[in-house]
């Protein structure tokens, strides 16, 4: 992958930026999407966030050898701390991280949403307690969808705040346009973790020291949420 050749995962999230947009790409690494999008001329400006040293500086790199200073303005900072209210920022990607820590820089950056910008999520895992915060907050899901790459599960999740919305433990849990669509990937996906859901109750009985009972009937629910879901 580099800023010619996107993973699948990444071209999948750039179909979901707005053409023109002001996009801040927060936690950047190489600062591949970004630079992408203005190859492509898909995006009007773009600032590449990133808290760690290393990852800012190759995204530094990324920037000067296809020769975008001017539009892309590359900012070591933690989460929405890379944006300034000039930056005019229409689009926020946040990819490649828990949904808890997406969850975590969107709460603590708040004061940095204008509430006009689309939000484009690639969790790693942790989609339910993202979707929750997006409910509290008044954010819409307008967009779900799920691709299989490398062996692991990848969930993309497109949301703009539009007023307060209610989504049922269900559909926070399994994401409520995916259970619309039930995609096949959607659905091999939740059938791959309803096989790890018995397993770990198969553990659980033959434990040495026997399991905290909540912790059991947590395992139990969500199996009968699951296979509920695949009837």
């Amino acid at each position: 992958m580099n800023e010619q050749t996107l993973s699948q995962r990444l071209e999948r999230v750039a179909t979901h930026v707005p053409a023109g947009a002001r996009l801040a790409d927060i936690g950047s690494d190489h600062g591949y999407l970004p630079v992408a999008l203005m190859r492509r001329g898909a995006i009007a400006s773009a600032v590449a966030g990133e808290a760690a040293l290393t990852p800012f500086r190759s995204a530094e790199r990324t920037v000067r050898e296809n020769d975008l200073g001017q539009q892309i303005s590359v900012r070591l900072a933690n989460g929405l701390a890379a944006i300034e209210p000039s930056d005019e920022i229409t689009a926020i990607s946040i990819c490649g991280m828990g949904g808890e820590t997406i969850r975590d820089i969107l709460d603590s950056g708040k004061a940095r949403l204008s509430g006009d910008e689309r939000l484009i999520l690639q969790p790693n895992g942790g989609e339910q307690p993202l979707r929750q915060w997006l409910m509290d907050n008044d954010y819409r899901i307008l967009h779900e969808e799920l691709l299989r790459e490398n062996r692991f599960d990848y969930e993309i999740i497109v949301a703009e705040r539009t007023g307060p919305v209610k989504y049922t433990s269900e559909e926070l849990y399994f994401g409520p346009l995916q259970m619309q669509t039930r995609s096949p990937a959607f659905l091999s996906k939740w059938q791959r973790i309803l096989r790890e859901k018995h397993k770990t109750l198969a553990r659980f009985e033959h434990a040495r020291q026997a399991v905290p009972e909540e912790k059991v009937q947590e395992i139990v629910d969500q199996a009968r949420m699951i296979t509920e879901l695949l009837v």
